[in-house]
């Protein structure tokens, strides 16, 4: 059976979906000057414009290339440019220098986007299934770029001295601090953890295995800004009890006395996010942690991260996700939780988990096999989502990993303790 364009309904919906996702990139890019999209504000970010020629080339060369016959690259100066981490694929540009690429323009790395895109969509119809999962893998990496665009992009106005807004922020409307923490306790037990239903998943999100549990409770929400504050109040940026040697070595090294973004400016702390600087809202949840900080968070307040074992079994029971997420192109930023536990959204949550493969876990073969699997070293799993997450990305098995010292993403905390 064929539809319009003459595609299957399983590849219309895949070309459906491909359109959307490429647009949105191109809406959250759009206040960008040219400058803006250029510039890297450090090596752990990326320009803009790099961010969208990327993954532009994620689907020119394992799309295109590898699966239509007589396809022309755009340019072939553009694999060696906008290769990230792709051994297989051979040379490339130093990460550290993405910022130097002045030339191809915004304009230019929009154009090439355009015949990318045109192309795909007139390959659907034939695509073999291995190419069409391709194309769907596509569609969920270019969402992972579309949340570090966004971060990237805030780090990068951040280092402007005149902190230029993104987007201009919504009206305040005060909201109540939350109450006290409650707890969802567990018994403990064997459960299932892992992702194993037809639907999409990154690779490093299975096998699905039987975990053991001991008895355990989790936070019902992640830690605020106000509380936060009590935190620094009380000397916790000053006092080693609380910290890991590592954490407290950074934190010496760093000068670092409160979360990225934060200052005091008379007496009232502020942030800077994608709406310019404001005052932080006591009752929204913190953001822009380290491990090593939510770390020594947990450690003052007497409790403890939770494991990611632990996370998954309680969202799996609690699978609401109409949190704050992605939603288009607009103002980013936490906001207050709402009443209920909620685990998707907001801020990504780290857990005390190392970023290892679970048993069983076997890479793909081919240069996509380098997707995740060799990123398991020295990393921590985060949960949940963010604020800057596309709607629909994330689920209960969905593993985000971060190095213990960086804070530039959309990052929180939710305790657990033992029962």
């Amino acid at each position: 059976m064929r539809t319009r364009l003459g595609l299957s309904p399983s590849s219309e919906a895949l070309a459906r979906r491909f359109a959307e996702v490429r647009a949105l990139s191109v809406a959250l890019a759009g206040p960008l000057s040219d400058a803006d999209a250029t510039v890297q504000s450090m090596e752990d970010a990326s320009p803009a414009k790099w961010h969208l020629a990327h993954i532009t080339w994620f689907f020119e060369t394992f799309v295109l290339r590898d699966f239509v016959p007589g396809y022309r690259l755009y340019d072939d100066r553009f694999p060696f440019l906008f290769n990230s981490y792709y051994e297989a694929e051979g040379r490339r540009h130093a990460r550290g220098r993405r910022g130097m690429l002045t030339r191809p323009t915004l304009d230019e790395v929009l154009g090439y986007r355009a015949y990318v895109d045109a192309a795909v969509e007139a390959a659907l119809p034939d695509l073999p299934h291995e190419a069409r999962e391709l194309v769907r893998l596509g569609c969920h990496h270019e969402e992972q770029h579309q949340e570090l665009l966004l971060t990237d992009i805030l780090h990068l106005m951040s280092e402007n001295p005149i902190e230029p807004a993104l987007w201009p922020g919504a009206r305040k409307v005060p909201v109540e601090m939350p109450g006290p923490l409650g707890w969802i306790e567990s018994a403990g037990g064997l459960f299932e953890i892992g992702h194993d239903d037809p639907h999409f998943a990154f690779d490093c999100e299975g096998p699905r295995h039987q975990a053991l549990l001991t008895p355990h409770a989790l936070a019902d929400r992640t830690i605020t800004n106000g509380e936060w504050a009590a935190f620094i109040a009380d000397g916790g940026y000053k006092d080693p009890r609380h910290w890991l040697s590592d954490g407290w070595a950074w934190v010496k090294a760093e000068g670092v006395a409160a979360p990225l973004y934060w200052e005091q400016r008379e007496g009232v702390w502020t942030r800077f996010g994608l709406d310019g600087r404001r005052p932080i809202d006591p009752a929204a949840p913190v953001t822009h942690v380290s491990l090593f900080e939510a770390d020594a968070y947990a450690s003052w307040a007497g409790l403890r991260l939770p494991t990611e074992i632990e996370w998954e079994a309680a969202a799996a029971l609690h699978d609401d996700m109409t949190g704050n997420q992605l939603d288009g192109a607009g103002p980013v930023e936490p906001r207050p939780s709402s009443a209920g536990p909620a685990f998707y959204g907001d801020v990504w949550e780290w857990t005390g988990s190392a970023y290892r493969p679970y048993p069983g876990f076997r890479a793909a073969d081919g240069a996509v096999g380098e997707y995740n699997g060799k990123f398991m070293s020295g990393q921590f799993v985060l949960r949940g989502g963010s604020c800057a997450t596309p709607r629909g990305h994330v689920r209960a098995s969905y593993r985000n990993f971060f190095y213990p010292h960086q804070r530039w993403q959309f990052t929180g905390v939710r305790l657990a303790k033992d029962l």
